[in-house]
This record gives structure tokens, C-alpha cells and sequence, in this order.
């Protein structure tokens, strides 16, 4: 090869190296995902959150990878798994319940999305619902402040009770202390006396139900929380065992065998939650995305566990339900 001939190909391939390293595609972007229970106990919740980001246009192992990781009702465990996901150097982190504060505490850079059902500002997680600032934002979805509410509807299911158990999650402290104020205080105006039975293991939840089986009382109001979301099949067995009319915080607890749930669809919560993360990734700020406040909630009787404790529902309950459950 000549001289001449042998340069002009080199500037050629020269020339051509800008325009490959243009056309190598660009790393796709990882999601952490971060969750206090485990992941049967979010089935359907992470189907709401993939549709979610699909409406903002990500699918997983398309064009965005989700990294998940899991406490299985381990709370201790929390720091450590967000630490993982920050070394990961994830574009967002979403989570759920108490993670949000393990999330906050690895990094204040990386983009934060929350769902939860406690008050963000309260907590100190965001400096205001309508402009959260920081790093954070995310959906409410209102877990405690409903319990009044759900003392009511259960005192229509069961109009002679006078005295109602109310299970509750310690290790949850905010949930649980706005759980038990807003019940105590309905519970006042309806002159029922309240009995709290605490419980944050699947045995503690078994002697809560021994102590119920004993002293028998009316009726049961479960809080809320993703623990007793995740043992939601255990508590159902438990609630029929004891001929205990029981109502919950969401709907999955009614589909297992409860006798009847109220409060936010965590399901759209969730894929509210998805559609943030994907608008994050394309490059909104956190701090620029107002708090949602869920609007939509379910009321869900399960007809077949009434008659099974040999309970008629009023008709005024069963014109109100979003669903009945045969």
C-alpha cells in the first residue's frame, strides 16, 4: 500500500469514530425499588407500579431496570439495602412506608419517591405537600386518618357492639399513634371501649388472637401497615377461627378472607407512584412534583365471610360497597 493511500484511510477511520461512539445506545437506567415486607406481599401493587412507569413510557428490562430489594418485615435491615442501591448509583429510588426514611438518610441527591400512609410533613419527609423540596416527593395515601371511619362502618355491620379490639403494628410508632387517636376518640362518641393488642411478628399476631379468643370482644378493627398487608391470609383464618368480625385497611386483606376492608386502593397509589418514577427519569425534579393525596377509596364486604360468622350486612353497607365479594 502506498504512502498516501495508507492516510487518507486513516483519516477515514478517524472521521468515523465520532459517529460509532454516537451510535452506541445509552446505558439504560436503574430503578431501586425498596420495600419494608416482602415481595408477596406486593404482587399486585408492583403490576400497579409497572403500569405506572409504562404510561410514563418505561418498561422494565426494555429501556429501564429495576433493582429490588426487600426487608421482609425487617425493618433493621432497611439502612443497609438503601445503602446498597445508592453504591448502585440508581437514577431514582422508590419506596414504601417506613424505607422512605432509609432512603433519606443514604442520599440526599438521588431522587426519592415515597408512597405512604402517613403524613410526609409530619414526618419531616417533605417541607410541604404542595412544594416538597429536597429530593423527595411521592403519594399519600392516608393509612391512619381513615380509622375513625372504618370504627364506623363496622359499628354498622355490627350495631350491638360494645367493645372493640384494635391490632396494631409498634414498630410502625407515627402510624400507630394517629391510628389509635382517631379510633380512641370515635370511640368516645360512640361510648365503645377500645381494647389495643400490639403485634409486629407473625406469633405476636397468634397471641393477639389468643388473647381475642379469651375475652371475646365484639368486634376487631386491624391497622394498617405492609406487615399485616403481607400476613393478611393469616389474619383471615385467625378472625374466622375466633368468629371475630374484622375490618381492614385494604382491599387485598377482604380478597383473603376478611370480612371487610376500607381505605385507599393501594393499587392506584401505587401506579401513581410509577408514573412519578418515570417522570423523573425523564428529567423532572422531585422538588418540583407536588405530594399526591389519594382521592379513590374502597369499601370491599366479603359476603361469604359474613355468612360464614353468621353476620347480615345491612343493605345500607352493601349499597355503598365498591365491591361485594361472593
Amino acid at each position: 500500500m502506498r504512502r498516501r493511500e495508507f492516510i487518507t484511510l486513516l483519516g477515514g477511520a478517524a472521521a468515523a469514530w465520532p459517529f460509532a461512539a454516537c451510535a452506541q445506545p445509552a446505558a439504560m437506567p436503574v430503578v431501586g425499588f425498596l420495600h419494608p415486607a416482602s415481595v408477596h406481599a406486593a404482587g399486585d401493587q408492583l403490576r400497579a407500579f409497572h403500569q405506572g412507569m409504562k404510561e410514563a413510557g418505561f418498561v422494565d428490562g426494555e429501556n429501564v431496570a429495576i433493582e429490588y430489594r426487600w426487608a421482609d418485615n425487617r425493618t433493621d435491615r432497611l439502612p443497609a439495602l438503601a445503602a446498597d442501591l445508592v453504591r448502585r448509583r440508581v437514577a431514582v429510588i422508590a419506596t414504601v412506608g417506613t424505607s422512605a426514611f432509609a432512603a433519606k438518610a443514604a442520599t440526599t441527591t438521588i431522587p426519592i419517591v415515597f408512597v405512604g400512609g402517613e403524613d410526609p410533613v409530619k414526618l419531616g419527609l417533605v417541607a410541604s405537600l404542595a412544594r416538597p423540596g429536597g429530593n423527595l416527593t411521592g403519594i399519600n395515601w392516608l393509612g391512619g386518618e381513615l380509622a375513625a371511619k372504618r370504627l364506623e362502618l363496622l359499628r354498622q355491620l355490627v350495631p350491638a357492639a360494645t367493645r372493640v379490639a384494635v391490632l396494631v403494628n409498634p414498630a410502625f410508632a407515627t402510624l400507630t399513634e394517629i391510628t389509635l387517636r382517631d379510633v380512641e376518640a370515635a370511640a368516645r362518641a360512640m361510648r365503645l371501649q377500645i381494647q389495643v393488642l400490639n403485634a409486629d411478628t407473625s406469633r405476636e399476631i397468634d397471641a393477639a388472637f389468643e388473647i381475642i379468643g379469651r375475652e371475646q370482644p365484639d368486634a376487631l378493627i386491624v391497622g394498617p401497615g405492609p406487615f399485616f398487608n403481607s400476613r393478611r391470609v393469616q389474619m383471615a383464618q385467625l378472625a374466622a377461627r375466633y368468629a371475630v368480625p374484622a375490618i381492614h385497611t385494604t382491599r387485598l386483606e377482604a380478597e383473603a378472607g376478611g370480612l371487610m376492608s376500607y381505605g385507599p386502593s393501594l393499587t392506584d397509589a401505587y401506579r401513581q407512584a410509577g408514573a412519578y418514577t418515570g417522570r423523573i427519569l425523564k428529567g423532572a425534579k422531585p422538588e418540583d412534583l407536588p405530594v399526591v393525596q389519594s382521592s379513590k377509596f374502597e369499601l370491599v364486604i366479603n359476603a361469604q365471610t359474613a355468612r360464614m360468622l353468621r353476620l347480615t350486612v345491612p343493605a345500607t353497607l352493601l349499597a355503598i360497597a365498591d365491591a361485594v365479594i361472593e
